[in-house]
């Protein structure tokens, strides 16, 4: 049974001023220029067809006439990851690509039973085999929310996938299924190819050239490796770099040197791959057919396996069919930080704040919202209140736990924001009524870099200007 919500977010604007994800609440953050449709699926008992209940939430970015690509963004199994899937859509960092290229943005959530990796009863292993039914019920969803959202051709559109663990899974075998959809693919800490030994509850996926038409990065952290929770993480990683790489895929792998089983920083990582995917990939604007562009193998650059350093395709002196694939010079430099670092660097400053409005609250204090759209290489690190040209505050005010680089929205073990989701508010109870103050917002990127100050704005008597 299909159960259809919508919750939309515009500007400042917040329907009903919450959202219910799965037996608990989140004020999403403001600034998300764009709306939200979710669509609810009850779990079916007949065989070979879902038997987990799942919530798709999309985030179609504002003033898009065609939507030309979708971005998954798929969790891991488990009922934390689950619960931390349905803040996805959420993301401003991931937001920012999605709204470069006219794509929505969707965040899956299965809501397991349990912590069973397998197929008994609630177990993820129900969906992250794509064939259990989970692909049907997807492709269904997509459709269901391109008529709820006035744009159908998101039932046809090209994905990109990213995949954490029992989502890597899911996305390895969907670019088996499916390659001619798929943009792209990024696989962390996991990968069909680790199952090969589970039969015949996992047949193995039939490979075809298509297949190894797909762009591909297999992710997972140094410190998985010989782990006896994570270990078939690592040797899904491996295993996918080196089953598709002699076919000459265009397949790289990327060792996090500094985490385990967590996401890390690799969005920074992540998210230039996918651009450089949606660059090369997407049909041109206007174009009359959805099917994507080859793969521009004349940009690549490669490197040796746990190597550090990456060269030009034309440069490379080693057996190719054992490189590391990169699809750019952009990439390519991110990645030789990344392997290196475990994070990426940006020099860059990230767009300004806007829209920033002032409103007395009596008895209380003067209450600042603002509108920001994330830096496309490091996202919203943080912001800066400025009350008379001075520092205010700096959101968030509480430092980040784990190895992910300090965020606005904070990064999850499973890369999606922390829950609650913030909003782009702060009320400065230091003002008094009737005192006239002047506000200003900037924002950090991740890598610590200033925006411009958003325009001021006041507010005097108990009215916003």
């Amino acid at each position: 049974m299909l159960i259809m919500k919508k919750f939309n977010v515009v500007f400042f604007y917040l329907l009903a001023g919450t959202v219910f994800f799965s037996g608990y609440s989140q004020t999403p953050s403001l600034g998300t220029r764009g709306k939200y449709y979710i669509v609810d699926y009850s779990p079916s008992g007949q065989s070979g067809e879902l038997q987990i209940p799942v919530t798709y939430t999309l985030w179609v970015p504002a003033g898009v006439k065609t939507i030309r690509g979708v971005i998954v963004h798929q969790h891991g199994a488990g009922t934390s990851a689950s619960k931390a899937g349905a803040a996805a859509a959420y993301d401003l960092h991931w937001q920012a690509l999605a709204r470069k290229w006219d794509c929505a943005l969707l965040g899956p959530s299965y809501h397991v039973l349990n912590e069973g990796t397998e197929i008994g009863p609630g177990e993820a292993e129900l969906w992250y085999d794509p064939r259990r039914g989970s692909d049907k019920v997807f492709c269904n969803a997509l459709v269901a929310l391109g008529e709820k959202a006035g744009h159908p051709e998101i039932g046809s559109a090209p994905w990109c996938l990213w995949g954490h663990s029992g989502g890597a899974q899911w996305i390895s075998q969907m670019t088996v299924m499916h390659p001619d959809r798929v943009v792209g693919a990024w696989i962390r800490s996991g990968g069909t190819t680790k199952f090969h030994s589970r039969h015949p509850e996992w047949p193995d996926p039939e490979l075809t050239e298509a297949v190894y038409s797909v762009p591909i990065i297999a992710n997972a952290g140094v410190r998985e490796k010989g782990s006896a929770q994570f270990n078939g993480s690592w040797i899904g990683m491996m295993a996918t770099f080196e089953e598709y790489r002699p076919h000459g895929a265009p397949v790289g792998m990327a060792p996090d040197p500094v985490t385990s089983h967590n996401c890390g920083d690799s969005r920074y990582l992540a998210i230039p791959f996918f651009d450089a995917c949606l660059a090369m990939r997407l049909p041109a604007k206007g174009a009359k057919t959805q099917a994507l562009k080859p793969v521009d193998m004349s940009t690549a650059w490669l490197a040796d396996e746990f190597g550090d350093a990456a060269v030009p395709a034309a440069e490379y002196k080693g057996d190719i069919k054992k490189s590391v694939w990169l699809p750019n010079a952009t990439v390519a430099r991110a990645w030789m930080e990344y392997v290196k670092t475990g994070t990426v660097g940006d020099l860059t400053p990230p767009p300004a704040p806007f829209d920033v409005k002032v409103e007395e609250i009596p008895n209380k204090g003067n209450e600042i919202s603002w509108s920001a759209d994330a830096d496309l290489e490091s996202g919203i690190g943080g912001l800066i209140i400025m009350r008379d040209g001075k520092d205010l505050t700096r959101l968030p005010t509480v430092v980040q736990n784990g190895s992910a680089r300090q965020a606005f929205q904070g990064i999850s073990f499973h890369d999606t924001p922390e829950i609650p989701v913030p909003a782009m508010r702060y009320l400065d109870t230091s003002s008094h009524a009737g005192e006239k103050h002047t506000y200003t917002v900037v924002t950090l990127n991740g890598a610590e870099v200033h925006s411009k100050p958003s325009d001021p704005a006041t507010v005097q008597k108990g009215h916003a200007y």
